[in-house]
């Protein structure tokens, strides 16, 4: 049998029937490895030379009368290559029969229970593997509906439905979210040797987002030998698999609705990377959150800013449309406009944020920052982004790394500057009736000669000569580097 039932049919171990069939609760001694084909009820110690290999015996009467008795039968048990021995509590100490079961290798399983009842359970569950798997995943989803859209409740029932199993959910990077941290992704079957004594296996399910994307990973994994085990916790896991799309979804509306929540979720996990160590895995609920809001929150991202060039409306709005133009992304309020993130590349994430400009019912300009890696970075290519935003005009979109030194510069808030920016350039302005020596300035400081300058105006060169001469009679030393930062700085703003 192929496929995702592969090996439902295979006999169940002593291991399956303690953990999570018709032994459960019973106290076990051994490892359980062994499958069960069928059971033997045996009330003397006589009957055990017709016991077949790979049978469960089941002490009754004077086979199960005592210690000795016991101890007796769990050898015979061996010598058969029997499945297990299941005794009444009482007959022998635990303490005894877990040395002797270590001693002899025999899994020995103490019974609270009628031990006619219990063989024929443990019957029925041989006769049928696959009826006692669907038994244990029927039980998992009803446990799963009760647990709702909840990402830690879920995983609480996946770990505790399946014993012997550690589950957790991955991000799509591979870090954990919710569940056992023991669970890593592995072989999607038994381990190389086999499946030996103590071989490891792992199941994996993806979950996805609301994007046709991938939310993350469920990983199960353990050491049971049963080649029946991976298949049951693999059909389980895909159960979980709506819930926690669930999840993400309720918790992508709550946010979506809340502004503020989202304001603070994206301003914590700034915060977060910023305190996080070098080398430090990145993890937490701030984390856990952004991803099921499907924003990216690890590799290479793209820092975003849209400014408002005239006074701005609802800011609920301006979120909505700028997700809709570029996905799921944090939007935040920062400077004059709302910034973000995102894993788009500059070029693709500039396109986008030109479409969403012809959307918006107010008039805004957006910028683009630098790509970087991951959340520490991100603050410097906000930075960037805000810069190329104050360049851009109108419906424009300038990015930050094809901006040169003097853009940056003139993209500092002309508020501010605007007072200084005069007061170094009055002597200039005193003597310049139309303009023109402020705009030579500044061509000449942003083409470095008279030439190139020429060039952008579209005048003679000699033009050029005559109005420097002007500009250095007003008082300014063009050869004094300080200077000529200065003026250029206080050029562009005044020409903004």
């Amino acid at each position: 049998m192929t496929g995702p039932r592969a090996g439902w049919e295979a006999p169940v171990t002593v291991a399956e029937l303690v953990n999570a069939g018709p032994l459960a609760g019973a106290r076990m001694y051994g490892s359980g490895e062994n499958p069960v084909h069928q059971v033997r009820i045996v009330d003397e110690l006589s009957v055990f030379g017709s016991v077949a290999p790979h049978t469960a015996v089941v002490l009754i009467g004077t086979a199960a009368s005592g210690g000795w008795a016991v101890e007796m039968a769990t050898r015979r048990a061996w010598e058969q290559a029997a499945a297990c021995v299941i005794a009444p509590a009482g007959g022998l100490s635990e303490g005894s029969g877990e040395v002797l079961a270590e001693r002899l290798g025999v899994t020995l399983i103490f019974v609270d229970e009628d031990p006619l009842i219990v063989a024929v359970r443990i019957a029925s569950a041989a006769a049928r593997p696959e009826a006692a798997r669907t038994q244990l995943v029927a039980r998992c989803a009803t446990r799963l509906a009760e647990a709702g859209p909840s990402a830690r409740r879920v995983l609480g029932v996946l770990n505790a439905e399946l014993p012997g199993t550690s589950v957790t959910l991955l991000d799509r990077h591979g870090r954990h979210l919710a569940g056992a941290r023991a669970a890593r992704p592995g072989a999607d079957a038994q381990g190389a040797d086999g499946g030996g004594a103590g071989a490891r296996w792992s199941a994996e399910v993806e979950v996805p987002d609301l994007d046709d994307g991938v939310l993350g990973t469920l990983v199960a994994g353990g050491s049971s030998r049963s080649p029946g085990w991976p298949a049951a916790v693999r059909t389980v896991l895909r159960l979980a698999v709506a819930p926690l799309t669930a999840w993400a979804a309720q918790e992508r509306l709550r946010a979506s609705r809340d502004v503020a929540l989202r304001r603070a979720l994206a301003e914590r996990l700034l915060t977060d990377a910023q305190q996080q160590e070098p080398g430090e895995p990145e993890e937490g609920g701030a984390r856990a959150e952004a991803i099921a809001l499907g924003w990216p929150v690890e590799g290479a991202l793209t820092a975003y800013q849209v400014r408002p060039t005239a006074e701005a409306g609802d800011a609920a709005l301006a979120g909505t449309l700028i997700t809709a133009a570029v996905g799921q992304v944090p939007v935040l309020p920062r400077g004059e406009g709302w910034a973000g993130w995102s894993a788009l590349d500059p070029g693709e994430l500039a396109g986008r944020l030109h479409r969403c400009l012809r959307t918006m019912p107010w008039p805004c300009a957006a910028g683009v920052g630098a790509r970087v890696e991951g959340l520490r970075a991100v603050e410097e290519s906000l930075l960037g982004a805000e810069a190329a935003a104050f360049v851009a005009g109108p419906g424009t979109v300038a990015r930050a790394d094809r901006m040169g030194p003097a853009e940056l510069l003139g993209a500092l808030p002309t508020g501010v500057l605007r007072t200084p920016a005069t007061v170094v350039l009055r002597p200039l302005l005193a003597v310049d009736k139309d303009g023109t020596l402020l705009e030579t300035l500044a061509a000449v400081l942003d083409e470095g000669g008279a030439l190139k300058a020429a060039e952008r105006l579209g005048v003679h060169r000699n033009t050029i000569t005559t109005r420097l001469e002007r500009i250095k009679s007003a008082g300014f030393d063009l050869d004094d580097a300080a200077t000529r930062l200065a003026l250029q700085l206080a050029c562009h703003v005044l020409l903004r």
